[in-house]
């Protein structure tokens, strides 16, 4: 799974234009998934390791939402912040408002 999440293309600089990128990583919503080759940016969520069927850790996709809400912050209207856009929200620094 590291040698996968890891895999940097010397052809593609996105992994969902790479026939060899088999699994992203959200940081926003620590959320692993397997890339659909469609000619899109779709992924299918994973729970489990494909290789070894260890659990991964549980997404944070409802907490985010919650959080958005908790700062008046519309998902599909508003910006969202930069420490909303990858994982920094889940452990805000001490000077953080």
């Amino acid at each position: 799974m590291t040698n996968q999440l890891n895999w940097r293309c010397d052809q593609h600089q996105d992994a969902f234009d790479c026939p060899d990128a088999l699994v992203v990583f959200t940081a926003r919503f620590q959320e692993y998934g397997l890339v659909i080759h469609d000619g899109g940016s779709s992924v299918v969520t994973i729970k489990f390791c494909p290789w070894c069927g260890r659990r991964l850790p549980d997404s944070q996709r409802d907490r985010w939402f919650e959080e958005l809400q908790a700062r008046g912050i519309e998902p599909w209207g508003d910006d969202i912040p930069a420490e909303l856009q990858d994982g920094r929200w889940l452990n805000p620094s001490p000077d953080s408002p």
